[in-house]
């Protein structure tokens, strides 16, 4: 598929209250889906790629096994990538997520042909699944009574909090500051156990109080970065809110 460089590097939306929020990558679905479909595709395969795991979760949970989810999911994406998807987006549903999981839904209540689906090395992929990693993930879910939604909704979470932390590890490495963010990053979704300041502290070279200012900075950047991953998939940032605390209320579902 042809790629639209502006699509693909679209400036994130600015977490100032009137930053701005123009050019993120399902905003960029939706205004140009009729218009400018070959920027709205690249910007659709970005999200997808990006998002790919809930589907197969989804789909393994529904009951198919682990070689037809593989399937299903190649051929969910190929239906959704190189069909009229996009010429009939509705502009007033604000989030990808809500979106992707209506198309998935659909898409499987069409009793899709097993003869049509997909087969691994039959046709061209459109999404590059690691077969391995993402059957490990599913069997690792510890909360097996979720329904396929609500698994669905958690592990789309985990795959935005993910991307959140693999951009602040660019960051971190980038000035030089890599060791500070291995020791620092299990205090962003955990907490912090008594004495560990002082021990981080000794390992980094800093003091405690220094720690602390790092920590606290790596907080604030994490809250910065995760309303920038989460405008990728909202029409508008007057939805950033609300999508967080959808997102870790999914995280903490039993």
């Amino acid at each position: 598929m042809e790629r639209a460089e502006d699509a693909t590097d679209a400036p994130v939306f600015d977490t100032g209250k009137h930053g701005n929020f123009s050019a993120t990558h399902w905003s960029i679905v939706l205004a140009s889906g009729a218009t400018d479909l070959a920027r709205a595709s690249t910007a659709l395969e970005w999200l997808c790629r990006t998002y790919w795991f809930p589907i197969y979760a989804f789909i393994r949970r529904r009951g198919s096994d682990q070689h037809d989810a593989e399937d299903l999911t190649q051929g969910f994406f190929s239906d959704l990538l190189e069909k009229d998807t996009l010429k009939k987006v509705d502009r007033t549903k604000g989030k990808f997520r809500t979106f992707l999981l209506a198309a998935l839904a659909n898409f499987l209540a069409n009793e899709w042909d097993k003869s049509r689906t997909l087969k691994r090395g039959g046709q061209r992929q459109i999404i590059s699944l690691d077969e391995t990693v993402a059957e490990e993930l599913y069997r690792r879910e510890a909360a097996q009574s979720l329904t396929p939604e609500k698994l669905f909704e958690r592990r789309w979470a985990s795959a935005l909090i993910e991307q959140v932390l693999v951009r602040l590890k660019q960051e971190y490495a980038a000035g030089g500051k890599a060791e500070l963010f291995a020791k620092l990053e299990p205090a962003l979704t955990g907490e912090t156990a008594a004495g560990v300041y002082a021990e981080w502290a000794a390992a980094l070279g800093m003091s405690e109080g220094a720690v602390k200012v790092a920590l606290h900075r790596l907080r604030r950047r994490f809250g910065e970065v995760l309303r920038s991953e989460i405008a990728h998939t909202v029409s508008g940032p007057e939805e950033i809110d609300d999508e967080i605390r959808h997102l870790f209320a999914a995280m903490s579902a039993s």
